[in-house]
């Protein structure tokens, strides 16, 4: 009786450990309903692991939290433009493209003139996404055209404007706006660029990344600058989560110019686990995960057998069609010149 119970408790031990304490975590550092939870899951499924996932709300928080020492993430998906600073910083580490077949193999060439560094060295491209102006149909004044960032100085909006909260994104927005490269290091286009925004600012709430997903829906604001992928979720709707479909939203792309930014997924130099770290990036690139993310972030991924397995219609939702991909610009690194960016961010926050 006694070796029985003994045996007993020694099996339920063993069970307990297997789906305890010693069962693998991957932690992921990346931006708000970005991953497929069924995607998660799956992963999680497939390599007996657990997936924790915090956000951030722009690449200055999150380069800004690392540089402080916030350390624990496995994966982080940093924008295209920010991953060299990452690097030279020895935040991230240098890539073993063996350990990740699916990238190689199934990556979309199609993306490539959207891609910084065609070698992956440090990184691999997750998903691309495209800023312009979220907006709600019905408090637009009829015949307004909202493909221009002239829109944000219109009075009739004072109070109902947000930006977002991102240095880059918003000095950008205002050297597009004046015909200026986004990725302009010329000082004299940048203070012109820092003029044209403070006029919006007459009319913008605040600052802020995530807000808007959630305010021009209500009608607390009506325009916000803010990224295709948040906004096609709110369009489209998700009857799972109880959204219904938003015919009254709509989102416009600045005939100036508007950004184009790959986010990227990369190691942590300080990973807790790099080969699990692997592991998810080659799940990521497998046809099947990617279509099934693309349809939660209603964004593209360069997952060429993804991206054929997709519905025709959502791909024409998410995929932009040449002509207005040339209207676009990608965010680049802008290396010495961030100063002068930096510089330009204070003064508009400081200008009341």
């Amino acid at each position: 009786m006694n070796a029985t119970r003994t045996a007993c408790m020694a099996a339920v031990a063993a069970l307990l450990a297997g789906c305890g304490g010693n069962s693998r975590t991957l932690h992921i550092y990346t931006w708000s309903d970005y991953i497929a939870p069924e995607v998660v899951a799956a992963f999680e499924k497939a390599h007996g692991c657990k997936v924790v996932v915090d956000t951030f709300d722009s690449n200055e928080t999150m380069y800004a939290k690392l540089k402080a020492g916030g350390s624990g993430y496995d994966i982080i998906t940093p924008s295209s433009y920010i991953v060299s600073t990452m690097a030279k910083e020895g935040l991230v580490a240098k890539l073993d493209h063996s350990k990740m077949p699916n990238v190689k193999a199934n990556f979309d060439s199609s993306f490539a003139n959207q891609i910084i560094d065609p070698s992956f060295t440090y990184n691999v491209p997750y998903a691309v996404t495209y800023t312009g102006l979220m907006y709600a149909k019905d408090k637009m004044p009829k015949g307004l055209d909202m493909a221009t960032w002239k829109v944000l100085e219109n009075p009739a909006f004072r109070g109902k404007i947000t930006l977002l909260d991102d240095i880059r994104e918003v000095v950008g927005a205002g050297l597009m706006s004046l015909g200026y490269s986004l990725n302009s290091r010329n000082p004299a286009e940048i203070d012109a660029a820092v003029a044209e925004v403070l006029k919006w600012k007459r009319n913008i709430r605040k600052f802020d990344a995530e807000s808007y997903k959630n305010e021009v829906p209500s009608g607390a604001t009506w325009i916000g600058q803010g990224y295709s992928t948040d906004t096609t979720q709110v369009i489209v709707g998700d009857e799972e989560e109880g959204n219904a479909p938003r015919s009254d939203i709509g989102f416009a792309l600045p005939k100036e110019g508007f950004a184009i930014a790959f986010d990227e997924m990369v190691v942590s130099a300080s990973a807790p686990d790099p080969d699990l770290a692997y592991a998810f990036i080659n799940f990521m690139y497998d046809g099947k995960n990617a279509k099934d993310n693309m349809e939660y972030i209603m964004g593209p991924m360069p997952v060429k057998p993804g991206i054929s397995a997709l519905d025709e219609e959502y791909r024409k939702l998410i995929v932009l069609p040449p002509e207005t991909l040339a209207r676009g610009q990608v965010l680049m690194p802008v290396d010495d010149a961030m100063d002068l960016y930096n510089k330009a961010w204070d003064r508009i926050k400081a200008t009341k």
